[in-house]
């Protein structure tokens, strides 16, 4: 048989009541020449779909996490291109179409991934934010540089990149539970170009289970991983490296994490210490 365009990968983990919505929206995708390869992390229960000629299931015979996940999905994959989605959301039928049509496009260097805009949707189905993500030619720092009014750099989830390009970095680093986006965008972007379609793809859900990101001792661990690995690169973007560590602060005091907010408040005025002020001012009048 030969071999489809698009993989879609789906990675998963005992989240039964969330999986169908996500395969569905990958399955009713327009184009026609695609897989979608549902990996399911040892869920104490396996996972159980309706059979489709589209789709494969993969279980994993360890819980290893997302970013082994990913990894064993973007190995199996049969296809030229690579996307996913979380277990948790959906992609909207054209998310495919429109990033293929995009690389025909585009006069990039190559190779050239895509990125797509993202509509955040709450408990009650209302759209509380929308996203759309920044072009930034290959060898530049995604989440480090500069970039318009109104672009976001928490667009990842909508990634098409070719297979050769994620088996060429390695994929996904599997020592990170947390911040696995950020951590491959980090290489990602100084080997290929990203190219930003300002259209909504992909829809991600708030909902109130279980998600890594919420434990507060593996989001400082995975934090400081991050930027112990890619400190060169950090050091070389001053004020985009305080204004990461300053996020990391008031998502970390949102949270109930004092202690370390206010420890990566200091660390961020070290950084930067004129916009660093500048953002706890304007936190402090409002």
């Amino acid at each position: 048989m030969r071999n489809p365009l698009v993989s879609i990968i789906i990675p998963t983990y005992n989240r039964p009541h969330l999986l169908p919505r996500a395969v569905k929206s990958a399955l009713e995708q327009t184009v026609e020449d695609f897989e979608v390869v549902v990996v399911d992390d040892a869920s104490p229960q396996p996972v159980s779909l309706p059979e489709h000629p589209r789709l494969r299931i993969l279980r994993q015979v360890v819980n290893q996490g997302g970013a082994a996940a990913r990894n064993a999905g973007i190995k199996a994959a049969r296809g030229q291109w690579i996307t996913f989605v979380d277990d948790d959301d959906e992609m909207l039928p054209h998310l495919v179409a429109v990033s293929l049509a995009a690389v025909e496009k585009t006069d990039l260097p190559k190779p050239v991934g895509v990125l797509s805009g993202i509509e955040v949707v709450n408990a009650d189905g209302r759209v509380t934010d929308t996203r759309l993500p920044p072009t930034l030619a290959k060898g530049k720092h995604f989440c480090l540089e500069p970039i318009a009014p109104g672009q976001s750099f928490f667009t990842k989830q909508t990634l098409v990149v070719e297979r050769e390009v994620l088996l060429g970095l390695g994929g996904f680093d599997e020592s990170f539970s947390s911040r696995v986006h950020t951590e491959l965008f980090l290489r990602l972007n100084q080997v290929c170009s990203l190219l930003g379609v300002p259209v909504v793809t992909y829809r991600l859900f708030s909902h109130s289970s279980p998600r890594v990101s919420r434990n507060p001792s593996l989001r400082q661990k995975n934090f400081n991983t991050l930027i112990h690995k890619h400190e060169s690169l950090f050091k070389a973007h001053p004020k985009m490296f305080a204004h990461f560590v300053y996020e990391h602060a008031r998502k970390s005091y949102e949270t109930g994490q004092t202690a370390a907010a206010v420890s990566h408040i200091l660390w961020a005025m070290r950084i930067h210490p004129r916009y660093t002020l500048a953002r706890v001012t304007q936190q402090f009048r409002k």
